[in-house]
């Protein structure tokens, strides 16, 4: 340990003590909250399935860094680079098409073995695993549509694809021994004003409830479902909206996931947390940086993100709320956007952790509104640094920017070196 970290360090705990902030207690529950780091920022949505298929859905990424994933064993390479960097042990979250397989397989027949590999490395890697089934780039979702299809056999072919899908992480779970967080989004909805918004949610209701009809242990698998404002091609009406998936989830028992960029662009997901919290099983977040609407950026520390660190400590909700990533940016290096995005957010949670969140709820109950405003504005440049750097050198990971020599020297060892 540097002895210049650990004086900084010990000098921040002396002047959180002075509000009664016990700084080591806050390091070791920190340590404890596992982040979901996305697959698919590391080769831009393709997946190994069908690599040759056009992305749909309203998917778009920016950008041709060299160096994007092409098999599964790169994307596994990029993603132990990127988790080596990023303190704490974290989970890694994977859509249908990464399966690893030589077979020639179509999404609604995979099967656990298909990513038997993902399994392996993982236990390997000592992480938990997240699952998406993919409703996109796929012929059978070419016009839009999916589990609310008007077609009853393409609407079942989607239905069977996400009953394994639901098997597949109840397969992750067992294997990996914590809970594996499956997440169903949809594309479906209508570039124009449809006639008929009922029916579309009527075909979803019931095709949902035939996926979720088979019961899966929850020590193992959970299911959740994932809204939308409104996506390109789909700018009138989305079937499955905000109001849709609440409704379901609540009636359910479903996780309801709240992505930052799918709602309208003057909302935020941090203001829907403790709402949700009193009536929901649980909550996912696909945490982003909707620059303009869902356009997916790298997370970056702004006030959003601290705001969704502060709802869920203040709160005491990270024990019902799954943290997951969901960005996709090719315009720079790709394994320095998960640890940028991955960092930023450990970092918004451990600012939330060094608040003295007793002292203002009692400023506020008692209508002390001075001491709540000055606190919460003199806190801001408390020397929260300090204990970032002596976590980061804690964990065995690098210490402010030191991380990015690191990704530059494997961006010109590995990156660099894979053809087109």
């Amino acid at each position: 340990m540097s002895s210049t970290i650990e004086r900084s360090y010990n000098e921040a705990k002396e002047l959180y003590a002075r509000h009664g902030i016990d700084v080591d207690q806050a390091l070791e529950q920190l340590a404890q909250i596992k982040i979901s780091m996305h697959c698919w920022q590391g080769d831009d949505v393709r997946g190994f399935l069908f690599r040759d298929q056009d992305l749909t859905g309203g998917i778009s990424v920016t950008g041709n860094y060299p160096g994007a994933a092409r098999t599964p064993d790169e994307l596994r390479s990029d993603l132990e680079r990127a988790l080596s960097l990023i303190p704490g042990k974290h989970k890694v979250n994977l859509h249908a098409i990464y399966a690893d397989t030589d077979e020639k397989v179509d999404l609604d027949e995979l099967k656990p073995w298909h990513f038997e590999k993902w399994v392996q490395w993982a236990k390997e890697q000592g992480l938990g695993l997240d699952f998406n089934p993919t409703l996109f780039s796929h012929e059978k979702s070419s016009d839009g549509f999916t589990l609310s299809h008007p077609n009853a056999d393409i609407r079942q072919f989607w239905i069977d694809h996400c009953k394994a899908s639901r098997r597949i992480s109840a397969y992750f779970g067992e294997q990996l021994g914590q809970a594996c967080v499956t997440n169903v989004w949809i594309p479906d909805g209508f570039k124009d004003v449809p006639v008929d918004r009922l029916s579309p949610r009527r075909r979803l209701k019931e095709s949902l409830d035939e996926i979720f009809a088979e019961e899966l242990n929850p020590a193992y698998h959970l299911d959740a479902v994932e809204s939308k404002l409104f996506g390109l091609g789909s700018e009138a009406y989305v079937v499955g909206s905000h109001e849709f998936y609440m409704g379901y989830g609540l009636q359910n028992n479903k996780l309801i996931c709240l992505d930052a960029g799918h709602f309208h662009p003057t909302e935020v997901i941090s203001n829907k947390l403790s709402s949700l919290s009193l009536f929901a099983e649980g909550i996912l977040l696909h945490v982003s940086r909707p620059m303009r609407w869902d356009s997916d950026h790298v997370v970056v520390l702004d006030d959003e993100l601290l705001e969704i660190g502060r709802e869920l400590v203040r709160g005491d909700l990270l024990a019902k709320t799954h943290i997951g990533l969901d960005f996709f940016d090719a315009s720079i290096n790709r394994v320095a956007a998960w640890v940028i995005g991955t960092r930023n957010t450990i970092k918004a949670l451990l600012r939330a952790l060094l608040e003295p969140i007793e002292v203002l709820k009692q400023a506020e109950l008692s209508g002390d509104y001075t001491t709540r405003l000055a606190l919460t504005e003199e806190f801001k440049s408390y020397p929260f640094g300090a204990v970032w750097d002596y976590y980061c050198e804690k964990q065995g990971v690098p210490v402010r920017e030191q991380w990015l020599a690191e990704v530059k020297a494997y961006e010109q060892d590995v990156l660099l070196k894979r053809g087109g």
